[in-house]
């Protein structure tokens, strides 16, 4: 069975923004602006008032087709430019064999320093959709690929409060770091749940120390992007010196950007991100961790169905993962576009059944 055709599309659809700050994907209050991108108004980082991603069909001389995704919640025309321009002329008419042509796509940039960002982003949407390929020819989900006892509920944690919100049913949840002070931060300290802190990479390694501290008094579930990506010693020194797990992988695409934080033992929890990675490599990330006795959490952000679908499939073939990010509006968002919703049940995601990924997209 061969590639024949590929077909990449962005993505861009408005959102009250007002109600998706505090969550995955709007963690923060946007600084004034007339332009669609945004810089939040507590750290260096830009965000789009829309929903943003590109997704991928693939389309095989079998009459199978696949679907995917890459993260991409700003210019989601980037990720399909590289697809149509470089990766499509080098996999049609290739057999469907998603690890072999991920090292292909790889490989075709990497001596020109392409090995990370826009990059990796479109090869992982492809790679998702050619594991969805591989599923329906075989007539299995994906996960049973994977594992021989695959997950079936998948027990999720609430990505955010928004504005006036409550937790519940959830038990777990995650705060953004928003504030302008850690004292407003944790003045907001939900009671009766626990609460994993995503810091988005505010902290100097000395802030951090003193926030991770508080964070152990309360008995965090881990402490989330707490430094600056480029800096693997610094969250080592860290991971050190707080009892608090550090959690970290959204911003790291494969095992060559991650293998100085393993080697420093600077994770106590990995997150990867699917849109990122794509399951080929996401698997690779995640035998990694377990080498090294680590949880797989995987980070759920702007997602559409294939995305998403993609990280289920993985947390619930990888036995190190028992927990799954959980936005609503993003979830509800996603659902609108598949012929059949991701479920949930209770605070736990339903394996979406089916061959391949269990979903199928209607093109928005």
């Amino acid at each position: 069975m061969k590639v024949t055709r590929m077909e990449a599309r962005p993505v861009r659809l408005p959102r009250d923004i007002a109600q998706a700050t505090g969550t995955a994907g709007s963690p923060t209050v946007l600084a004034p602006s007339t332009n669609d991108y945004r810089w939040s108004s507590v750290y260096p980082c830009l965000y789009s008032v829309n929903f943003e991603t590109a997704v991928v069909r693939v389309e095989t001389d079998a009459g199978i087709h696949g679907w995917g995704e890459a993260q991409a919640p700003l210019a989601p025309e980037v990720a399909c430019a590289i697809i149509d321009r470089l990766l499509a002329p080098v996999l049609v008419g290739e057999e469907v064999n998603a690890e072999a042509l991920w090292d292909r796509m790889y490989n075709t940039m990497r001596v020109r320093g392409q090995t990370g960002g826009f990059m990796i982003d479109a090869i992982s949407a492809i790679d998702i959709a050619l594991w969805d390929i591989r599923g329906r020819a075989e007539g299995v989900p994906v996960s049973k690929m994977l594992s021989s006892a695959p997950k079936t509920r998948l027990p999720a944690y609430l990505s955010g409060l928004a504005k006036g919100a409550s937790p519940e049913p959830f038990t777990q949840v995650k705060l953004f770091y928003d504030t302008h002070t850690p004292e407003e931060f944790f003045g907001a300290w939900p009671s009766g749940v626990q609460v994993a802190a995503d810091a988005l990479w505010r902290h100097t390694p000395e802030s951090a120390l003193e926030f991770g501290a508080e964070l152990d008094r309360r008995g965090a579930l881990w402490f989330e992007a707490p430094l600056a990506p480029e800096d693997p010693l610094a969250h080592a020194e860290l991971a050190r010196r707080v009892k608090t797990p550090v959690a970290i992988g959204e911003s790291y695409r494969t095992r060559f950007e991650m293998a100085p934080f393993f080697r420093q033992r600077a994770v106590g929890v990995y997150q990867p991100d699917l849109g990122r990675s794509g399951i080929t490599e996401g698997l690779r990330l995640a035998a990694v961790a377990a080498e090294h006795g680590i949880p797989v959490v995987p980070h759920v952000s702007i997602a559409f169905g294939p995305q998403l679908a993609a990280a289920l499939h993985l947390a619930a073939a990888v036995p190190n993962c028992h927990l799954v990010e959980y936005n609503p509006q993003v979830a509800a968002i996603a659902n609108r576009f598949l012929a059949k919703p991701i479920e949930m049940d209770g605070c736990s995601y339903l394996l979406p059944e089916g061959p391949g990924l269990g979903i199928e997209l209607e093109w928005p």
